[in-house]
């Protein structure tokens, strides 16, 4: 646009008593604005406890205190609600979402359906750093990791972009082991119900800490933990990594690239194109919220274990994952399917 003619418009728009909406400052824009957080899973789990938590106290850190709402878009491991937020949610700042941590993955991987790029997405924070363990019910035949190469396990899955699925295909097609994956269930809890009732044997899913809401399951002695995807032991767990059980380097590349998803915690994001003080407006007001004692105390109180991650790193650890080598890549890719 031409210096005299957007002088013009300006004008025009003055007199109107119209601005328009990217020249408005951050800090006046959400004075009597709606932010919605976008979850890409079903209410009760982890993420949309967390968005609510959020929605609770992140108000009170955004210039103009605009009301934050949560809306739960479940479907396909959450790449319903990560497409949408990437093509459809206005590109203004008023929409946030909580897609899975391996949304990031699968889109390197070109998990069929996903219509994002994850390094284009402004991502504004993670409020905590999780483990992925493989829960397995005590009823079970199998007793120890190794046993996983000698006898079949049956394992719940949910939708395929997501981690809890792609991490038992790659115990199956990367490492050998027998494994009959079932999928189809909405969520963890769902999955646990299942190996409640022996419908499944075991599932992937992650694990909080000493007082963790995933912990009563294994202190209830109904299921116990056989080992976690990440390169290192979880201290306190007590179980070997499956890092222990690849024999390849390309096994342990593999791996390594699956289980970098893990450091990306609970993410969130805002879509492509948003202001950047907008952005930067929101990953201050995310930070500080993290650190507001009543928050804190909430989430004490919730069982969750506080582990901030910056808007920044995430941005970064998710070019590191976009960069994995090709040929890794491809063969991840490959491992990751039912065929």
């Amino acid at each position: 646009m031409r210096p005299m003619r957007a002088a013009i418009l300006l004008a025009i728009w003055g007199a109107l008593g119209i601005a328009p909406a990217l020249a408005q400052p951050a800090d006046a824009f959400y004075r009597g604005k709606q932010i919605r957080i976008v979850v890409g899973s079903t209410a009760g789990g982890d993420y949309d406890l967390w968005a609510r938590l959020l929605a609770r106290h992140m108000p009170r850190y955004i210039p103009g205190n605009p009301n934050i709402i949560v809306e739960n878009m479940p479907g396909a491991g959450t790449l319903v609600a990560t497409n949408h937020l990437f093509n459809a949610a206005p590109r203004d700042g008023t929409v946030i979402g909580m897609p899975s941590r391996s949304m990031p993955a699968a889109a390197v991987m070109k998990v069929a359906n996903i219509r994002f790029d994850p390094v284009k997405f402004n991502w504004i924070g993670s409020p905590e750093v999780n483990h992925l363990v493989l829960f397995i019910n005590n009823a079970s035949a199998i007793k120890q990791p190794a046993d996983m190469f000698a006898h079949e396990l049956i394992v719940g899955a949910t939708g395929l972009a997501q981690g809890i699925t792609v991490g038992p295909y790659l115990l199956r097609n990367l490492l050998g082991m027998k494994v009959k994956v079932v999928t189809g269930y909405r969520s963890p809890g769902d999955m646990a119900l299942a190996a409640s009732r022996n419908e499944i044997e075991a599932f992937a899913n992650t694990i909080g800490g000493a007082a963790g809401a995933r912990r009563p399951w294994v202190e209830s002695g109904q299921m116990r933990v056989l080992f976690n995807f990440e390169p290192e032991p979880v201290p306190g767990l007590g179980v070997p990594t499956v890092f222990e059980f690849a024999k390849t380097e390309e096994q342990r590349k593999v791996l390594t690239f699956f289980a970098s998803n893990v450091l990306l915690g609970r993410p969130i994001v805002a879509p492509p194109d948003v202001p950047a003080d907008r952005v930067n407006l929101l990953r201050r007001a995310f930070d500080a919220s993290i650190k507001d004692p009543a928050l804190l105390k909430e989430a004490a109180g919730m069982s969750f274990e506080i582990a901030l991650q910056s808007g920044e790193k995430i941005a970064a650890l998710v070019v590191e994952v976009a960069a994995t080598p090709p040929e890794i890549v491809t063969r991840t890719e490959r491992l990751a399917r039912p065929d």
